[in-house]
């Protein structure tokens, strides 16, 4: 694992006056925007730019995030950049779960079925997390289910599932 940046989210807009920024989370939890956190800010065709976490609350969709030294001026030109940490800084998830970066392109492979394609990318329903696979015959949505993820092995790069019928 060369690198250590960890992407936890997007900025998707500005929040009030004070430089508050509208986050679209990919971690489990808004306490991983804990105070004092480091975070790295890329965005397209600038310097990476590091700020600290000042507050952080749920917003509807997502995160409210203040960041040290962002007001709104700042924070509009903010619009658009991934919020990235150094993976050290954050905890090692609990046994059976992962962090959706660790799932990216991970080959998924059916009993049944054989090779499905890749973990495209990861859809948040509220029950459990669904998976887009692509690269095979076609896109396959695997529901995130100890009742059909029989095995995730990261050295392999590798989940081996178990659709259930009519998927």
């Amino acid at each position: 694992m060369g690198n250590t940046l960890f992407t936890l989210g997007q900025v998707t807009g500005v929040h009030g006056l004070k430089g508050f920024l509208k986050i679209r989370s990919f971690a489990g939890s808004v306490a991983t925007f804990r105070q004092g956190l480091d975070l790295v800010v890329r965005r397209v065709g600038k310097t990476d730019q590091m700020y600290e976490v000042v507050k952080a609350s749920p917003l509807k969709k997502g995160v409210l995030l203040l960041l040290s030294g962002v007001d709104r001026d700042v924070a509009e030109t903010l619009v658009g950049a991934e919020l990235l940490v150094d993976r050290t800084m954050l905890p090692e998830p609990e046994e059976d779960s992962y962090y959706w970066e660790d799932l990216m392109g991970l080959k998924v492979v059916d009993r049944t079925f054989g090779l499905l394609g890749s973990i495209d990318s990861v859809i948040e329903t509220g029950s459990n997390d669904v998976f887009v696979v692509k690269g095979g015959e076609r896109e396959v949505l695997v529901p995130g289910l100890a009742s059909v993820v029989i095995r995730v092995d990261l050295e392999a790069g590798e989940m081996v599932i178990d659709l259930p019928e009519g998927l």
